[in-house]
């Protein structure tokens, strides 16, 4: 999008909110029965969500790539980078191959999210940024529902959803090479001649303070999150010992109580601010998965996952839009790569602390820990990060003045 074009949240549908929905479908389609999966080659829950939290390498590679290359081609490379990788794992026969495609896919995913990521800062007036963020929110909400819906009719089998997010991400490539048109400042940032290491160093110096405290936020944020994704179906499994129709049942459920939160997220962060939404949104979330440790039947723990995909839905977005407020202007790749990075980390501490958990104990004191986690998610938000929606708008009455 060029400078003197103005910007309509339907200018991102094709560039960026269909390519969102095609690879939500694909991981929705996915996530259900992906610990089922990985734990079926005869792995212990702690190798299980090894496995599975690997994924988060290559942020920062990804990033300066970013800043290199341009959004454009970060975003296809990210999508056939992907593809390969989710082609991969469903033709694994062997726990080496699971990590060599989990590991290829982590750079994958992390070009198309720091890539996406960084075009929507650039693009999206800071006043409309909750609302556009939480859509973009909301839109990859509703293809991890549908992709779950569709998951139920794919029978017994582990391995097929692995090809229909193959497919998902070919087509994600496709409209990113014919949809997608670099901004005016991707262009000029990408002709900078400054190291990008140096660069990368004054950054964390200046923001090391931000970078503390939301980060430590974000990467509880990140553990409950990621967490609850492979906890719901092992608890369910393991615990209630439901079949995976009931578990892809459950999940489903939860993630269209999930989706339909959106608008009420991207509203309460534009005309309240992003706290507003991310502590009683978080603060519902941890205490779904503090209640699901006392479920034993498929009703209630149905009943702990809509709780659970409530909390979430309410902080649709916030992350990012949390992430895209703080950027600097002349570092935005740099800047959301490492955001993407301790989001990550989160998201790798997530399973692991499942799977550690469980094996020493059980998956019950697994959901007491991420609940804690959770707790401890809205404290920071509470108490220790600034209202980001006021520091922009002043920051931009500042710009307008002078």
């Amino acid at each position: 999008m060029t400078g003197g074009e103005k910007f309509t949240r339907q200018s991102l549908i094709l560039p960026v909110y269909l390519p969102a929905f095609l690879l939500s479908f694909g991981n929705g389609v996915v996530a259900p029965t992906l610990s089922l999966y990985i734990k079926s080659f005869d792995l212990s829950y702690t190798m299980t969500t090894f496995v599975i939290a690997i994924s988060v390498v290559g942020n920062i590679p990804a990033g300066i790539l970013l800043e290199r290359i341009g959004r454009k081609s970060a975003m296809l490379i990210g999508a056939i980078v992907l593809s390969i990788s989710t082609l991969g794992i469903g033709f694994a026969h062997h726990v080496a191959e699971l990590i060599i495609y989990q590991l290829i896919g982590g750079i994958g995913i992390a070009l198309w999210g720091i890539s996406r990521h960084a075009y929507m800062t650039d693009v999206i007036p800071v006043e409309e940024r909750g609302r556009s963020i939480a859509l973009f929110g909301g839109i990859n909400r509703i293809g991890t529902f549908t992709g779950q819906v569709a998951s139920i009719f794919l029978g017994t089998s582990l391995r097929t959803p692995f090809f229909v997010y193959t497919v998902a991400s070919v087509l994600t490539a496709f409209l990113c090479a014919f949809f997608i048109v670099e901004t005016q400042r991707d262009m000029k940032i990408k002709h900078l001649s400054s190291s990008h290491m140096k660069r990368l160093l004054v950054l964390l110096k200046a923001n090391y303070k931000l970078l503390t405290t939301a980060g430590i936020g974000q990467i509880c944020v990140q553990t409950i999150r990621r967490g609850r994704t492979i906890i719901i179906p092992l608890y369910a499994s393991k615990v209630i010992e439901l079949t995976p129709q009931s578990i892809r049942f459950i999940v489903m459920f939860s993630s269209a109580v999930d989706m339909l939160m959106f608008p009420i997220a991207g509203f309460i962060m534009d005309k309240l601010g992003r706290k507003y939404a991310i502590v009683p949104g978080f603060t519902i979330f941890a205490t779904g998965i503090f209640i699901m440790r006392y479920t034993n039947s498929f009703t209630f723990l149905l009943i702990a996952a809509i709780i659970i995909g409530f909390g979430n839905g309410l902080c649709s977005g916030t992350m990012m839009t949390l992430g895209a407020d703080l950027a600097p202007s002349t570092s935005v790749g740099e800047f959301l790569s490492m955001w993407r990075l301790i989001g990550n980390f989160g998201g790798a501490v997530g399973p692991l602390v499942v799977g550690n958990i469980a094996d020493i104990w059980d998956l019950k004191i697994s959901c007491l820990a991420l609940a804690g986690i959770g707790y401890t998610a809205v404290l920071i938000f509470l108490v220790m990060v600034p209202e980001t929606l006021k520091l922009n708008n002043n920051n931009h009455d500042l710009k307008n003045k002078s």
